[in-house]
C-alpha cells in the first residue's frame, strides 16, 4: 500500500471517528500530494519524494507553533503540534541523536573529513544515509559538533 492508499484510508477511518482535528492534518497531507502530482512529473513521484514531503509539512507546522507560542496562542500552538505529529506517523522512526553520531563518525572516518570545512561535503552524504530518518537540522548541530 503506497502512502496516497494509506492516507485515503486513514482519511475515511477519521470521518468515520468524527475526528475533525485528524482529519484536517490527513486532508492537508492529501492536498500535498496531490498538489506535488500536478507541478511534478507524476511519474517521477517516488518514496523518496514523498518522504521529503512529510518531512518539509512536519517542519512547518512545527515553524507555525513556535510562531503560535511566541503570540500566547495555545490553541493554534496545540493545533500546529497536533498536525505535526499526525503527519510524522507516516515518516519512518526517527533516529535517536546516539544513533545520528555513530553515522556521522562513520562517514567522518571513511570520507576523511577534518575539519569543518568539510561540512557540506558530509552534510550531502549525510542527508542520504539518513534520509527521513532525522531531522536535517539536528544532524547539521550534531555535524557541527563533530567537527569543531
Amino acid at each position: 500500500m503506497n502512502l496516497e492508499e494509506k492516507i485515503n484510508q486513514d482519511i475515511k477511518t477519521a470521518m468515520l471517528a468524527k475526528n475533525k482535528e485528524e482529519l484536517n492534518a490527513l486532508r492537508a497531507v492529501k492536498s500535498a500530494l496531490l498538489l506535488l502530482k500536478t507541478d511534478a512529473n507524476a511519474d517521477a513521484i517516488t518514496e523518496e519524494t514523498e518522504l521529503k514531503l512529510l518531512q518539509k509539512l512536519v517542519k512547518q507546522r512545527k515553524e507555525s507553533a513556535q510562531m503560535y507560542k511566541s503570540q500566547n496562542r495555545d490553541d493554534l500552538y496545540q493545533e500546529e503540534l497536533f498536525q505535526a505529529d499526525v503527519i510524522a506517523r507516516y515518516l519512518p522512526e526517527q533516529l535517536s541523536e546516539e544513533a545520528i553520531t555513530i553515522v556521522l563518525k562513520q562517514l567522518i572516518e571513511q570520507e576523511n573529513i577534518t575539519d569543518i570545512k568539510g561540512m557540506g561535503k558530509l552534510m550531502g552524504l549525510a542527508g542520504k544515509a539518513l534520509s527521513g530518518k532525522a531531522d536535517n537540522k539536528l544532524i547539521a548541530d550534531i555535524v557541527k559538533k563533530l567537527l569543531s
